[in-house]
């Protein structure tokens, strides 16, 4: 029978960025964990994956959101975790300008409060207005907001790139924040 792509990667999600802990997996340095581990663990509770649908649910998702190690033994979500976990990002110098795709019922607290990570580890923003268009979109008619990333960079704020090109920062405060019309 032909793998569900979408189930599985909505299982990776769940086990790598939010609870590896009851597939009874620890996080490594960089988020990594065995894919062996990973294989056997999810075998136990009923969700078997081979091998061949791993490779395929990392290579084909959309979104980029896991990866493999260069050995293919260690598998990691690339961003997005709500537990405690060090991916080892450097930090870089952002773009001028970043975007962030929201819906209207949320833009007051972001205009009053600016963007929070919240339970994730970091803000997450996209390098063009498509990207932040798609995220938007998610939630109901996406609403497009400017990020003035260069500003932020030079007033001190620190940015770091996941490995599938998502922007990362601790706050955007409101000041650096505009609506596209």
């Amino acid at each position: 029978m032909p793998r569900d792509f979408a189930q599985l990667s909505k299982f990776l999600s769940k086990y790598l960025r939010h609870a590896p802990h009851e597939l009874g997996l620890t996080l490594q340095a960089g988020g990594w964990v065995s894919v062996d581990d990973l294989l056997a663990s999810s075998a136990k509770i009923g969700f078997p994956i081979t091998y061949d649908d791993l490779a395929t649910c990392v290579e084909t998702n959309d979104k980029q959101r896991f990866a493999f190690d260069d050995t293919g033994d260690l598998i990691r979500a690339n961003q997005g975790h709500s537990v405690t976990v060090d991916l080892q990002l450097e930090e870089q110098p952002p773009p001028l300008e970043l975007f962030h795709g929201t819906v209207a019922r949320f833009l007051d607290a972001i205009f009053a409060e600016g963007l929070k990570k919240g339970r994730r580890h970091h803000v997450h923003l996209s390098r063009d207005e498509a990207t932040a268009r798609k995220v938007g979109a998610r939630r109901g008619v996406p609403i497009i907001l400017q990020v003035d990333s260069g500003a932020m960079s030079a007033a001190g704020f620190r940015f770091f790139q996941s490995a599938n090109g998502v922007w990362l920062t601790d706050v955007v405060p409101a000041e650096y924040l505009s609506r596209l019309e």
